[in-house]
């Protein structure tokens, strides 16, 4: 669960990059996190998980507390960040056991695990390889695997579609339905509005920091009294706030 209260963060001074946040994501459900480039998405995520610190408000992920507990927070979450480029020397394998370290998975827990996850993602024939040598899809596929090894109750995903292949796509989004259907929480930003109107249980759309419109589709038709995309409705709420 993920309780954000009158978060707010402002950059240089003045530009106010998130205002006055309030969202709470329960256990078992898929969230979606949409807005344009600018509107706050990754600024939230970085407070959420601890990367930044807000200027106000308060965030709990599963009771704890990000200021007060952040080692804690980063025991409940698993986070993949929008850009995969990260350990390039490494191998994919040492990468993966980097995390699991850092997360006290057990060897005989990780084996399991890792041969599962690299499997699913069709990375068992790679993982001697290194990073560097990956493509962005298996980089990306790469740093999944070791977000998941530790099974994070809480997922964490900043654009985590881009650059994955229609097959691992399909995969990944079958993976958060069934982290979710376990009465885990999945919190992630995209731009793809198809995909988050297919999968997510319910949305919310960012501008300029603050959330214009928070919960299902079907609430969000009623509330527009329309039966439009979440496209059509995403573009109307965000050009309106230009």
């Amino acid at each position: 669960m993920i309780e954000i209260k009158n978060v707010n963060k402002t950059y240089g001074g003045s530009v106010k990059a998130v205002d006055d946040l309030n969202l709470t994501i329960a256990k078992g459900e898929i969230f979606g996190f949409l807005g344009p480039n600018g509107a706050g998405k990754t600024t939230t995520i970085k407070m959420l998980t601890g990367i930044l610190n807000p200027d106000g408000g308060s965030i709990k992920v599963n009771g704890f507390d990000t200021k007060t507990n952040p080692i804690e927070v980063k025991k409940q979450i698993g986070f993949v960040p929008d850009s995969p480029n990260m350990f390039l020397r490494l191998k994919g394998i040492e990468y993966i056991n980097f995390m699991a370290d850092m997360y006290d998975v057990p060897q005989e827990v990780r084996k399991e695990r890792v041969e599962t996850l690299s499997k699913r993602f069709g990375m068992s024939e790679v993982l001697g390889d290194k990073i560097q040598s990956y493509s962005h899809g298996m980089r990306q596929k790469i740093v999944l695997i070791g977000v998941l090894v530790h099974q994070p109750p809480v997922w964490i995903l900043d654009e985590p579609l881009t650059g994955l292949d229609p097959r691992s796509s399909f995969i990944l989004k079958e993976m958060m339905r069934e982290h979710a259907d376990h009465n885990n929480t999945v919190f992630f930003s995209t731009h793809v509005l198809e995909v988050a109107e297919k999968i997510c249980d319910r949305v919310a759309i960012i501008n300029k920091g603050k959330i214009l419109f928070c919960g299902t589709m079907d609430e969000m038709k009623d509330h527009f009294k329309n039966n439009e995309s979440l496209e059509k409705i995403f573009l109307e709420l965000t050009e309106n706030e230009e």
